[in-house]
């Protein structure tokens, strides 16, 4: 069957087309995708306003007509942590739900660390063993850990590169003392959890989905995305600990000219650094592999779990 994930994200909606059915790897067949940083457009209060709203609303119509055009039988809507934080959330997932006829799934931080790692099992394999994923989005850091597909271990952080931007970096390029403000932050957030996941012993394998880790990994020296899902694509601190203070440096614009960076992204990247350097170095991890699979997937195979064979 042709399945639809229809992801409300901090910093995009993103409408991922797969062909699916159980016992199979589902194959992507269509991505319509619209930057709405949704996490950029709360209110003092912390509330999504009215045009913030009525852009969702549109989005969200525009996902249904491109999942409709190319004939998805499910569409599996969900929102993170954007909607999930914000203190109007009940009022706009009623609009929602009026206005388009779609119910958002709201998911928990704990849920989205699942998934994710769900998505990551299932690539990966058993064969690697214990597995430490890492997940930076644009509100919030996953971390899971697990020896099987439901993690031992599995935790979300307002740590997210979108988040920590508006609310920490606002000069372009940031001030330094900015910059050394929201590192201890960071570094402090993440220590927090550090220790219940060392309980359960070292990882045997290290693995980061999302965007901000591929583009680290690009500029880093990893392959480009057009040579392939397959290309394996490693992420080494050292490399990240020679990148952080350039990336701090540098303004938007220049940014957004290196590899495998996006306009639209490149604003959040050196938070997005700060985190993963903090992360890895905190979990002691000298390197680790990206993942192409992340949440979406993780709601896809969810899905095809509950399927009947």
């Amino acid at each position: 069957m042709r399945l639809g994930v229809l992801d409300v994200g901090s910093n995009t909606v993103h409408l991922l087309v797969m062909d699916a059915h159980p016992g199979a790897r589902p194959l992507p067949a269509h991505s319509h995708k619209a930057e709405l940083r949704l996490a950029e457009l709360l209110d003092g209060h912390g509330a999504i306003g009215p045009d913030g709203v009525d852009r969702l609303i549109a989005t969200v119509r525009e996902a249904l007509e491109a999942a409709e055009d190319k004939g998805v039988e499910e569409v599996l809507p969900f929102a993170t942590s954007a909607v999930r934080e914000a203190s109007n959330a009940d009022e706009v997932l009623a609009r929602v739900a009026e206005e388009t006829g779609v119910r958002l799934q709201v998911l928990s931080g704990a849920d989205e660390a699942r998934l994710t790692f769900l998505a990551a099992r299932r690539w990966f394999g058993w064969s690697r063993g214990k597995l430490l994923v890492l997940d930076i989005g644009g509100g919030s850091l996953e971390i899971a850990y697990g020896m099987d597909e439901e993690p031992d271990a599995a935790v979300s952080l307002p740590l997210g590169a979108g988040r920590l931007t508006g609310a920490w970096l606002p000069g372009d390029p940031p001030d330094p003392a900015d910059v050394r403000a929201l590192r201890r932050h960071v570094r402090a957030e993440i220590a927090r959890s550090v220790g219940d996941f060392s309980r359960h012993g070292a990882p045997d394998h290290v693995v980061a989905t999302s965007k901000t880790f591929k583009q680290l990994a690009r500029i880093t020296g990893a392959a480009r995305s057009a040579d392939g899902l397959y290309v394996e694509r490693r992420l080494t601190r050292r490399a990240l600990e020679e990148w952080v203070p350039k990336l701090a440096t540098m303004p938007t614009q220049e940014r957004a000219q290196l590899p495998g960076v996006s306009e639209g992204r490149a604003g959040q990247l050196t938070a997005g650094a700060l985190v993963a350097e903090a992360a890895m170095d905190l979990f002691g991890v000298d390197q680790l592999e990206i993942c192409p699979w992340a949440l979406r997937e993780g709601v896809i195979l969810r899905r095809l779990d509950h399927l009947p064979t």
